[in-house]
């Protein structure tokens, strides 16, 4: 009867050659993860140093970085390098966003690598992915926790695909609920009275925010969607904007227009309120030409920070006696005027750009004009001293 082969990843005996004065080689085979069989040998001064150097190439002969593949043996920290190498490639073909490859890997090196990096995966276990996660969410809050919890659970589908795991241990992590007790949106008399208090306040001036923050109650975008506006994208005779992009923050490159919002329903055409419409001609004839060809440009003519935006709108914002109001909030509002005014949660999604809509919407990627209602809806926030 023939001998057995090996396990995969295992190796035979090791054996040991003295070569001269001081110099010896420990041999061996393994059977690597291809199904091959190969020699391996490693020198030394000495036979037990031969053979110590020999294990630590048998150990790391199966790590990830030498030909993409993992096994149990493999750390979590390999398996994160290699998912997140797959994340990068995704972005170079423009399958993912350069913003979320940065929150990737932000978290894996906050948390991951340092709190379970060490760990085999055979390791793993449901109660010890959910203690990080808990920890991360005591410690760093709910956003932070929520993209731990996501970043896990792609890590751990790799491993799956590889045959290392028999299924995702993340599914039977604990969800990370988001606390949503302060989030509220503006009423009619609070949004108008907001929008006035931003008007007076020459700071908010200063920071050319008072455009900026008409604009977004105008139509609900997100900061980085408003930053990308650009003049061609507007058509103020039919008094309609089109969504095209979204400002982030690259590391290595800067401030750049992603030419792609948050998804596909990102891409939208919307209708302005002519309180809206009246404030962008008026804009149009004042301000100078940028080479971005941008609607809203920082104070020093660069593009617009989403993060500095969201910093100097808490200022302006707390300055006014709205403390609470962030510019989600501002999202909220349109979204809840919306929904006061019988519009549905369907037209509310189309003027929003929230990816869960039907696959015939998805498709047309929301480039024709949504007749979404909110236009005239918000024609509510129009007031005589501010709006000509």
């Amino acid at each position: 009867m023939s001998r057995p082969p090996l396990p995969l990843g295992t190796h035979g005996r090791i054996r040991i050659y003295k070569l001269g004065p001081k110099r010896y080689r420990a041999r061996t085979q393994i059977r690597d993860y291809d199904g091959v069989v190969r020699d391996v040998e490693r020198t030394g001064q000495s036979g037990a140093a031969a053979e110590i150097a020999l294990k630590a190439a048998l150990r790391d002969r199966g790590r990830a970085a030498r030909d993409g593949e993992i096994n149990s043996e493999s750390t979590v920290r390999q398996l994160g390098e290699l998912w997140l190498a797959e994340i990068d490639r995704a972005v170079r073909l423009g399958k993912r966003s350069p913003s979320t490859a940065q929150a990737y890997h932000y978290r894996f090196g906050r948390h991951i690598r340092d709190g379970i990096g060490a760990l085999r995966l055979r390791e793993l276990s449901v109660s010890r992915l959910d203690r990080l996660v808990i920890e991360v969410h005591d410690r760093f809050g709910t956003s932070a926790a929520k993209t731990t919890r996501t970043v896990l659970s792609g890590m751990i589908g790799l491993a799956v695909r590889h045959d290392v795991l028999d299924r995702n241990l993340v599914r039977d992590v604990g969800r990370i609920e988001s606390d949503t007790s302060s989030a509220r949106a503006l009423t009619v008399d609070e949004a108008r009275d907001l929008r006035a208090k931003l008007h007076a306040d020459q700071r908010c001036r200063d920071w050319d925010l008072v455009d900026f923050t008409d604009f977004m109650l105008a139509t609900g975008l997100r900061i980085g969607e408003a930053s990308a506006m650009t003049w061609a994208a507007l058509d103020l005779d039919a008094g309609t904007a089109e969504v095209r992009g979204t400002v982030v923050r690259i590391t290595g490159e800067g401030l750049v227009i992603k030419r792609r919002p948050k998804s596909k329903s990102g891409f939208r055409k919307l209708e302005l309120p002519t309180w809206a419409v009246g404030m962008l001609l008026r804009r149009r004839a004042a301000v100078a030409p940028n080479q971005w060809d941008v609607v809203f440009t920082s104070p020093n003519g660069g593009l617009r920070d989403p993060s500095n935006t969201q910093a100097d709108l808490r200022k302006v914002f707390t300055a006014a006696g709205y403390d609470w109001v962030t510019s989600h909030v501002y999202r909220k509002t349109v979204a809840t005027l919306m929904d006061q005014a019988g519009l549905t949660a369907r037209q509310a999604a189309d003027q929003l750009g929230h990816s869960k809509v039907s696959m015939t919407q998805d498709n047309y990627f929301g480039r024709r004009v949504a007749a979404t209602g909110a236009a005239a809806v918000l024609e509510a926030l129009k007031d005589t001293r501010l709006d000509r």
